[in-house]
């Protein structure tokens, strides 16, 4: 019988192959599901997305996760606010990487924000936004609509943490959005804690600049959460003549177009209506990356997601009263 004796530091070491339990989701899924849990039509996904939003993130070590499924992980979650659903539909991704991937890639949408989501740079454009809004209800000179939504968000804890309790007792950013007559999110702030009034929102903001400087002629709609100035205009109270009735009219018809916004915006990301239970930066990216994408699918001209879509999923435990 004979023996053969191998010394192990003679054996040629041969790379580990890594295999990554998963199904691709665009072969998993059909088109009408597929947009369904991701927001964007697969074609879009692959073509344009990956590059309008500049997401090129990898790196050698262990078993890479291919850039297109890492933004895939990130739409899904902001149509759950849920790890444990991302986790199990891309199976082979523990919780811990889908967060870390999750704030990556929000960070990184949110970079371009100023890229997507800005005021008309030339008084041209300017001048189309007002004759778009005074074909509305034929106010003349309004350049936008203003009104703030409540995100909720989990007690951040600390000496700070009640200062984001709002008035309806539950913790929230309060979050202002400035809109344009196509329903395009012209300007957003994401900064103050849920018991910050809207007025003291908009007298720190880049909005308030713009608008206040005049230089265009505009006026901004507000509700009466406002105050009434030169430059914002805000419903009458107790409206008496047939032109303060009108008046009424015409604005309430006009600015309700920031309200259709804020409906449409929440719907195609559910997240930001369920909750976020992220740390306190990685929501403020979340947020901001959902206005850039609310933005890219208004130029794509993608349909609104209708309003059954809203039971898709079930609102996470932390968020449930």
């Amino acid at each position: 019988m004979v023996y053969e004796y191998f010394d192990e530091f003679d054996v040629e070491q041969i790379p580990r192959r890594y295999i990554r339990n998963m199904e691709d989701p665009f072969e998993k899924y059909n088109d009408n599901t597929f947009l369904k849990r991701y927001r964007f039509p697969k074609l879009i996904v692959m073509d344009q997305l990956l590059d309008l939003l500049g997401i090129h993130y990898n790196n050698n070590r262990g078993l890479p996760i291919p850039p297109i499924l890492q933004l895939l992980i990130t739409l899904r979650f902001y149509a759950t606010a849920n790890f444990q659903t991302v986790c199990g539909d891309l199976r082979g991704i523990d919780q811990s990487t889908v967060s870390r991937i999750i704030k990556r890639v929000s960070h990184q949408i949110a970079s371009r924000f100023r890229d997507h989501v800005k005021f008309p740079q030339t008084e041209a454009e300017w001048a189309v936004i007002r004759q778009q809004f005074f074909e509305i209800a034929g106010m003349p000179g309004v350049g936008g609509c203003i009104d703030c939504t409540h995100i909720r968000i989990q007690n951040p804890g600390g000496i700070n943490g009640e200062v984001f309790r709002n008035r309806k007792g539950w913790f929230s950013l309060n979050v202002q959005l400035v809109c344009g007559p196509s329903m395009e999110i012209h300007d957003l702030v994401v900064r103050w804690p849920g018991s910050y009034h809207d007025s003291f929102i908009f007298n720190a903001s880049h909005a308030c600049a713009v608008y206040s400087n005049n230089n265009h002629n505009l006026i901004l709609l507000g509700d009466n959460g406002y105050a009434c100035k030169p430059y914002i205009f805000t419903p009458l109270l107790n409206p008496v003549t047939n032109a303060e009735k009108n008046y009424n009219k015409a604005h309430i018809k006009t600015r309700n177009i920031v309200e259709r916004v804020f409906g449409v915006w929440k719907r195609k990301f559910p997240c930001l209506r369920r909750g976020l239970a992220n740390s306190p930066n990685t929501i403020v990216s979340i947020i901001v990356a959902c206005a850039v994408l609310y933005n890219i699918s208004l130029k794509l001209r993608l349909p609104e997601f209708p309003v059954e879509d809203e039971t898709d999923e079930e609102v996470p435990k932390s968020f449930s009263e």
